[in-house]
């Protein structure tokens, strides 16, 4: 690739081409670079001046370059007419103009045609139908107006046809939905009407970006003026995910606007449905929901702002637990807001402004983790704002709870404070509370929010000084400085403040002022000795308490390799405590009156793990706390007494072992009392959510989520009191490249993306998890869902229930305290329903950990406020008189004794 004045030099057998290309050079700003020649003819073949920031006109001698195949010359800044001899370049197969500044029309002859984001304006040539070969044709984002040729059904072979974002009027020709061959095809933001055909999907095929068109993946009509009714029939579309119909005139307010929704219930893929701003009218949106939205569980934005529903809010919305966005803004929705929303654990964005609403701004508001843009203006909602609602701290863009009514209705005593809890928004940009009745001071605590950038309290009861605190905060744009960043007005009793507030001054204090402002002189450096003393002794008190308890004293510094030779007795074989791939651990004591600790060694050899990015990584493991994860005290990379690197970490000791010891070396010895004995029912049950919530955390609440990859028994170890502690999370990954796998044979999810050795994925562990569940109450090591009616009676899984009934009511199952066992029974099938939830090899139909705690914890407490699990109750057997038991080889678990 040559720029021209080397291209002449080096190539001067042609006198057509070098004269061509001195023509082009003189028209632009510089000489550019990206000349192509042939092999056969050494004549000019491609001509590739893209993005190099050209100035000027396309030269008419560009015609002469008659070997041209290709010319791309986008994202310059070209003016003036394309050259008609573009037109005549028989060879040319590939031309892209786009982003230049082209005005007028074109003709050419090729197989490709990109002309978008220019000026192009006029009409579309009805000569483009002549165009026999070409396969992309793309002029959206023009000024082309005029109506869509029905010429252009003439291009068999067109594959791409991009018309969007023009002044286009009219109707799309039912020719266009005869080209076969087509696979892309936008027509958005133009002035386009009329009806697309109900028989358009037989035609095309391929269409991928309508019902018949089966590859379709995305369609999107926004703002396409269309109609009538929509009369797709979306059951085909199965890999459909993306649906904007938006800013049409397809709904009438009849009941039937929405009976597509019957179809469209079966894109079980689709997360994106965009039905705003359509005249969708009336109580249907309640009917249509009921009739399938709800099958929609993998949607994650929800757009239906902007049209005319009325009648509550249906609850059902509340079960599409994936949702992110969702926006019913602008209708006529009445009634409360169902407090059952808070189930949409996931959402970001949730608009209900400018409608009818009623009622309290529901408690469980305060669940939202992750809500960052709130809007609930312009209803009619009452009472206070909840406090735990307003600790949100992931609320980051915008909080509008404008023009509501927030008072006690009971006895029409106007009343609320702004809650001091607000502050906990820290990254709020927009906080408008205008037009209610809050009444007292602004709470300082507001100066905590520092990214504020809007701020509207008008017309409220508020009252007292605006407090120095917010008068010399520095707020992003200053808002308590800059008098256009904040409204107050509307609050007769505030005083003070800077003067573009316009606010009264704050009356003197009373004459005792004087008196008390020298009494809390006096009292300020008593309270401070004061407080110093409590925090010295506080000091003294936990140390005491940690040498009590035996805790390691260590901080978070390195220790050397001297430290924990002497601590591990020289790493003898006496305090050798596991095996692993990559390490071995040892027990022992780091200092005299410490408790127990774990050193971890990396084997380095076999690993190929370099000092400095391992301690890198652990470095960031030290700061990942939880109850159930064990903690890392320390670290220690040097060199041993004969100079080899060494690496090693210190955990938390857990004198109970790995859950790998206590599933399949039964019986066990409980360290606390020395007893022989084995897990009981509960105690699995405890374990298994310990282990679910360490996972819930390191994938939903660390700052980086991290992904264990290798969950099983061994890694799962018991303190004192059986509480369950992950180990070694995050260590894993560290050693993919090395490692033929990350998950242990029998634990690795079936196609997961990290067991074939990509990037890992949460989805991955809670396949391991569901593996582990069924093996903890199974007995049987690494069951998969597939092989659960060996070991399972199949009347106990989900797709027998019917049969189980029929058997219970014969007694096959239980004959001695029926109600109790049976409890007991409900919960053991529970159970395996969620490892069979969790272990299903597709990836989206897995259930999510944050669930998976819930329904644990829920069982859990079922199963301790049943009289089955009594403190007089030594052991609970399942048996029938039949010849089908409740289990076929639960070897472990013919009897459940109380932990």
């Amino acid at each position: 690739m040559f720029n021209i004045s080397h291209a002449l030099k080096l190539h001067y057998g042609n006198e057509t081409d070098m004269q061509a290309l001195l023509a082009i050079k003189e028209k632009v700003t510089q000489d550019p670079h990206g000349v192509i020649y042939g092999h056969l003819h050494q004549r000019v073949t491609k001509l590739h001046l893209t993005s190099l920031d050209l100035v000027g006109t396309l030269s008419p001698f560009i015609g002469n370059l008659t070997f041209l195949t290709s010319l791309k010359i986008e994202l310059n800044n070209f003016h003036g007419k394309i050259p008609p001899q573009v037109g005549g370049l028989f060879r040319l197969q590939h031309l892209s103009l786009t982003n230049n500044s082209f005005p007028g029309d074109i003709s050419i002859n090729e197989s490709r045609l990109q002309v978008h984001n220019n000026n192009l304006n006029g009409p579309i040539l009805v000569t483009l139908g002549n165009l026999s070969t070409i396969k992309s044709l793309s002029l959206s984002v023009n000024n082309l107006e005029g109506t869509i040729p029905s010429s252009l059904s003439q291009l068999k072979t067109l594959n791409v046809l991009r018309l969007g974002i023009n002044k286009l009027s009219g109707i799309v020709p039912a020719e266009i939905f005869n080209l076969s061959s087509l696979e892309i095809f936008t027509v958005c933001y133009n002035q386009l009407y009329g009806t697309l055909p109900s028989e358009f999907g037989l035609s095309l095929l391929k269409l991928k970006s309508l019902s018949n068109a089966s590859n379709l993946v995305e369609l999107d009509a926004y703002g396409s003026n269309f109609t009538s009714k929509v009369s797709i029939d979306f059951g085909g579309l199965s890999d459909l995910w993306w649906l904007i119909l938006a800013s049409n005139s397809i709904g009438t307010g009849v009941v039937d606007d929405l009976s597509f929704f019957n179809s469209l219930s079966r894109c079980r893929n689709l997360k994106v449905l965009d039905l705003s701003d359509s005249k969708f009218g009336g109580n249907q949106l309640f009917v249509c929901i009921h009739s399938g939205i709800g099958n929609l569980f993998n949607l994650t934005e929800l757009q239906l702002q902007k049209n005319d529903f009325s009648g509550s809010i249906p609850e059902v919305v509340s079960n599409l637990r994936r949702l992110q966005l969702v926006d019913l803004s602008e209708n006529k929705f009445s009634g409360s807001i169902p407090p059952s929303m808070s189930n949409m654990t996931q959402l970001y964005s949730l608009h209900l402004e400018k409608n009818e609403l009623i009622g309290n701004i529901p408690l469980s508001f305060g669940d939202f983790w992750y809500l960052q843009d709130l809007n609930l203006s312009r209803n009619h909602l009452s009472g206070t704002i909840p406090d735990g609602f307003m600790s949100l701290s992931s609320l980051t863009n915008s909080l509008n709870l404008a023009d509501n009514q927030l008072l006690d209705i009971s006895n029409n005593m106007l009343y609320g404070k702004i809650p001091s809890s607000i502050g906990r928004c820290v990254d709020l940009e927009s906080l408008v509370l205008a037009g209610n009745f809050f009444e007292g001071i602004i709470p300082s605590s507001i100066s905590s929010l520092k990214g504020l950038v809007e701020l509207d309290l008008s017309r409220n009861n508020l009252s007292g000084q605006i407090s120095t605190s917010l008068q010399l905060i520095s707020l992003k744009k200053s808002v308590f400085r800059n008098g256009t960043a904040i409204s107050i007005s509307g609050n007769r009793k505030l005083c003070g403040g800077i003067p573009e507030l316009e606010l009264p001054i704050c009356p003197n204090a009373d004459p005792g002022g004087n008196d008390k402002s020298r009494s809390i002189k006096l009292m300020i450096p008593l309270l401070s000795g004061l407080f110093a003393l409590v925090f010295i002794m506080s000091l003294v008190i936990i140390i005491r308490l940690r040498k009590a308890r035996g805790e390691p004293s260590l901080t978070s510094s390195p220790v050397t390799y001297e430290t924990l030779y002497r601590a591990t007795n020289g790493f003898s074989s006496a305090n050798l405590i596991g095996n692993g791939s990559f390490s071995s651990v040892y027990k022992g004591v780091l200092d005299p009156g410490d408790c127990m600790v774990a050193v971890k060694v990396i084997n380095i050899d076999q690993q190929g793990a370099t000092s400095k990015s391992f301690m890198v990584e652990c470095e960031a493991l030290k700061n990942v706390r939880h109850q159930n994860l064990v903690k890392i005290y320390t670290t220690c990379s040097t060199s041993d007494f004969e100079c080899n690197s060494f690496i090693a970490l210190v955990y938390e000791y857990m004198p109970n072992g790995s859950l790998e010891s206590w599933l399949h070396s039964i019986p066990r010895v409980y360290a606390s009392t020395n007893e022989v004995r084995i897990l009981g029912l509960v105690e699995r049950l405890s374990i298994s959510i310990d282990v679910s919530c360490a996972l819930e955390y390191l994938h939903n609440h660390c700052h980086n989520p991290i992904v264990f990859c290798d969950l099983k028994p061994d890694n799962i170890l018991l303190n004192n009191d059986m509480t369950a502690h992950v180990a070694d999370f995050g260590l894993t990954m560290f050693f993919s490249e090395t490692m033929s796998k990350y998950s242990s044979i029998g634990y690795a999810a079936p196609g997961n993306i990290y067991s074939i050795g990509g990037k890992a994925s949460e989805f991955g562990d809670v396949y391991n998890y569901g593996i582990l569940l069924l093996e903890m109450f199974t007995g049987k090591r690494r069951l998969t869902a597939s092989l659960l009616n060996d070991i399972v009676d199949p009347i106990l899984l989900p797709s027998n229930n019917r049969e189980r009934q029929e058997a219970e009511e014969e007694g096959v199952l239980i004959n001695q305290d029926y109600t109790s066992i049976k409890q007991v029974q409900e919960c053991l099938v529970s159970i395996i329903q969620i490892g069979v939830a969790c272990s299903v090899e597709s990836l989206r139909e897995r259930m999510d950990i944050e669930d998976v705690v819930k329904e644990l914890q829920l069982i859990r407490d079922i199963l301790l406020a049943s009289h089955a699990i009594h403190s007089s109750t030594s052991g609970l057997r399942f048996e029938g008189s039949s010849s089908r038991s409740v289990t076929s080889n639960w070897q472990n678990f013919t009897s459940f004794r109380l932990p």
